[in-house]
């Protein structure tokens, strides 16, 4: 369902006709751009709210936003990609997904990351990230 400026900011009282734009302007929000201006989609008005919630609910600053809107992206890219290969791995014969099962997993990049205390550490030397 494609949705107006005007029948996004109905839905979303506490969003002004300045903050949608914005954010849109910002690239948080990429309607498609039809004649009559935006158009948005159902991705969209969950994004909306997504930054509602982010700068309401969890106090995030202007600044964080775009940081957690990329990682969330990524996650939901690498997301698709892994069903996508998780698909294919099923479609393959018997013996090479087993073969696979046998193959021993990838060495982390980064071995501190997966200890508690190290990475805590690690990332707490990291804090000038926007609070």
């Amino acid at each position: 369902m494609k949705l107006t400026e005007r029948q996004v900011l109905e839905q979303f009282d506490i969003v002004t006709r300045k903050q949608l734009r914005q954010w849109v302007h910002s690239g948080w929000i990429v309607p498609a751009q039809g004649e009559r201006g935006p158009s948005f989609d159902d991705v969209d008005v969950a994004r909306i709210r997504l930054v509602c919630e982010l700068r309401r609910d969890m106090n995030v600053n202007d600044d964080a936003v775009p940081i957690i809107l990329a990682l969330l992206d990524q996650l939901y890219g690498l997301r698709r990609e892994l069903r996508t290969i998780a698909t294919a791995l099923l479609e393959q014969p018997d013996e090479v997904r087993q073969q696979l099962k046998r193959t021993p997993p990838p060495k982390a990049v980064c071995p501190d990351l997966l200890t508690g205390v190290k990475s805590m550490a690690y990332v707490m030397r990291y804090n000038h990230f926007p609070h």
